[in-house]
């Protein structure tokens, strides 16, 4: 990332990191969201062993990986959002567990408490940076052999999306922009970008190997979406069981609000 964009992707979420956990309060769909990338991340990656959180916000999923068994190293490029983590390391007494550094993802090289067994980013964090192969090209520099690598990003193709757009194709086709789009967090401004599963999978060389690709609320709302499952709860209720029938079977599981991948890092 150039230094213009860290700064603003930093400064809107310094912004950010004082409301970040409010919005998830009696949020239905997300907290279903969540829970769904924390199962995925328990299922293949070394039970009991030490994480590595990319652009891990105010911690929260970083403090139910604790919970899970895991130890885990939380970073994040906004130092406010550090700050939260670090609240929540002393309020939890989570110091033997739980540890945070401010660290941007173009130096994860450099990241304290080496190797890894596992390393994780939720939420489209990645879908800041516009090009993922210098992330991918430093992993094996703080990864064990066996460690995995579960990423959580945002797709072009997002069905909710897309019906969205006949009452504004602003919103429906944003995600199909050639050059990304603008976001706009907490009133500051910066460009985001959009990966196909297929994209990232051909980052990884012959030292990983594929292990899982799941879509994240393909045919349920998006993570945005705060009042659906509330106002419309049967209709919200059959779209997660068709949601959760198709979430593993291609091609869904490439398509959604999101997609969760993981590889397997075989060593050198």
């Amino acid at each position: 990332m150039t230094t213009a964009h860290t700064e603003h992707v930093a400064a809107a979420f310094d912004r950010k990191a004082s409301v970040y956990d409010d919005f998830g309060i009696d949020h239905v769909n997300l907290t279903r969201m969540r829970t769904k990338v924390y199962d995925h991340i328990a299922r293949y990656a070394p039970q009991a062993g030490h994480l590595l959180e990319m652009n891990a916000g105010t911690g929260l999923d970083a403090v139910e990986m604790v919970k899970r068994g895991y130890r885990v190293h939380a970073t994040d490029l906004a130092p406010a959002m550090v700050a939260e983590i670090e609240t929540k390391i002393a309020t939890l007494d989570l110091h033997d567990h739980l540890t945070s550094q401010q660290l941007d993802f173009g130096a994860i090289a450099t990241a304290a408490n080496a190797p890894f067994d596992g390393i994780y980013s939720n939420s489209g964090g990645l879908n800041c940076v516009a090009d993922l192969a210098p992330i991918v090209a430093q992993l094996p520099a703080v990864l064990n052999a066996g460690a995995t690598v579960t990423w959580v990003i945002m797709p072009r193709f997002c069905p909710w999306e897309l019906l969205l757009t006949l009452k504004d194709p602003s919103v429906g086709l944003r995600r199909w922009k050639r050059n990304g789009v603008m976001a706009n967090v907490e009133g500051v401004q910066f460009r985001t970008w959009y990966f196909s599963a297929s994209q990232v999978r051909t980052l990884f060389d012959e030292r990983f190997e594929f292990v899982a690709c799941e879509a994240l609320s393909l045919v349920t709302p998006t993570a945005d979406n705060y009042s659906f499952a509330k106002r419309r709860p049967q209709l919200y209720n059959a779209l997660v069981t068709l949601d959760d029938a198709l979430a593993t079977r291609a091609p869904f599981n490439r398509w959604g609000d999101f997609f969760i991948l993981t590889m397997r890092y075989l060593g050198q």
